[in-house]
């Protein structure tokens, strides 16, 4: 680039510790920096946050407003009486009243902070939104405006075994329906969940532009010393990131069992790790934990940092989705994964976008309950790592290519040839 082109970014959270979310949000405003942009960047993270080497802004939270005492009273009636007496305003009105002025108030800011940026990016976290919310607000800035959709949105929108129906869905239906027309430019971390969601909405199929998640550099392994629970010169097997409720680890778990009964010799030098939050698996995890030594669980989640080492120094690193027909996902994890150069175990649906990246000839792949396949595919990785523990890999210069900070720059180069 001849010239530096600057980028406002609004982010929802740069926390990496609060959530994938954050951490995709942090990996994509550090790669922005590394080939060139000028990037400022406005976050309403509800804590002390900062991205080393960058200039951030937090925005402040409007207080002394309607919308404000209405959130918080109903906060203490709930937390005090149990009783929710707003539930049928969600219902009419599509958000709470503390989404509504979470959303002016970072509408405010950007009218305060914005400074003529050529381009301006919206990301948000789980199933928010409120930043897109508030840029609707701004239609001034619509022609250089920049939506990231990190997920399916609203939540009936989600393939099964995900979708529900929430209070207020015709109202979220009509939100996003006016950020796929409004949005001059729409991003999606998958080609499969742009064309989800452009079923849905068709205007993202014409503005749809996808960049995977980027990879989030965490210390070197010099830095910091391996946990105590992984242990050295065992086959090890991780999976990082939480669990939700669709998401069970049974099959994964009765698959490394079978896999054990199977090789008994590798009851002494193998392990399965579990790091992250679960809590609809909590008792179930902790059954398993509590009865076989080789499953470690770290009863919620750790520290980024911690969770990026582990899937450096592990042997298999597994994704885990749900039992569907698709998952239109690519998981956060998944470039730090393809960088870790180590086999990736995805279990899940066979039209997934993990799957669809690895390749249809990809051979550790199974649907998330066919234990005897997943048993059967540990044995086979487990059978290479005894011969080459050094030379198990991944080895996938093309995937290392698709995630790395250059295809990132070429998407930014053919988006900025576009903007006014």
């Amino acid at each position: 680039m001849t010239a530096k082109q600057r980028i406002l970014i609004v982010a929802e959270s740069i926390d990496v510790n609060d959530s994938s979310g954050s951490k995709a949000n942090v990996a994509l405003i550090k790669n922005l920096v590394t080939i060139g942009y000028n990037v400022s960047v406005l976050h309403y993270t509800r804590r002390l946050a900062t991205i080393e080497g960058l200039g951030c802004t937090p925005i402040k939270e409007r207080k002394f407003n309607v919308l404000y005492v209405l959130s918080r009273v109903r906060r203490l009636i709930n937390r005090h009486f149990k009783i929710d007496i707003f539930k049928k305003v969600d219902a009419i009105f599509g958000f709470s009243f503390s989404f509504y002025n979470d959303s002016n108030s970072i509408a405010k800011a950007v009218k305060r902070h914005y400074s003529n940026e050529e381009l301006i990016i919206t990301l948000s976290k789980g199933a928010s939104f409120r930043t897109h919310h508030a840029f609707l607000r701004l239609p001034n800035l619509h022609s250089k405006w920049m939506a990231y959709v990190h997920d399916p949105y609203p939540f009936h929108f989600y393939p099964r075994p995900y979708n529900w129906i929430e209070d207020g869905y015709r109202s979220k239906e009509r939100f996003f329906k006016d950020v796929s027309e409004k949005a001059k430019y729409s991003v999606f971390p998958s080609l499969m969940l742009r064309d989800w969601m452009g079923s849905y909405f068709p205007n993202f199929i014409k503005t749809g532009i996808v960049i995977p998640h980027q990879h989030l550099f965490g210390h070197s392994e010099g830095d910091k010393k391996l946990p105590s629970y992984l242990k050295r010169n065992h086959f090890s097997i991780l999976h990082a990131g939480n669990l939700m409720k669709q998401r069970p680890p049974n099959g994964l778990i009765e698959g490394f069992l079978l896999f054990l009964k199977k090789h008994p010799e590798a009851l002494d030098n193998s392990q399965l790790i579990f790091l992250g939050g679960a809590p609809d698996h909590e008792q179930l995890l902790l059954d398993y934990a509590s009865n076989i030594s080789q499953l470690y669980y770290s009863q919620g989640n750790v520290p980024y940092d911690e969770a990026y080492i582990v899937q450096n120094n592990v042997s298999i690193n597994v994704i885990l989705e749900s039992k569907s027909e698709i998952s239109p996902f690519l998981p956060g994890k998944f470039p730090h994964c393809v960088l870790a150069n180590k086999p990736i175990l995805v279990l899940g649906p066979f039209y997934s976008e993990s799957k669809r990246l690895l390749g249809e000839n990809y051979p550790y792949w199974s649907e998330v309950d066919d234990i005897e396949r997943i048993a059967l595919l540990l044995g086979q990785l487990y059978d290479q790592w005894k011969i080459d523990k050094e030379n198990l890999k991944l080895d996938r210069p093309d995937l290392e290519g698709f995630v790395s900070a250059k295809f990132l720059e070429s998407q930014f180069q053919n988006i900025f040839r576009n903007v006014n």
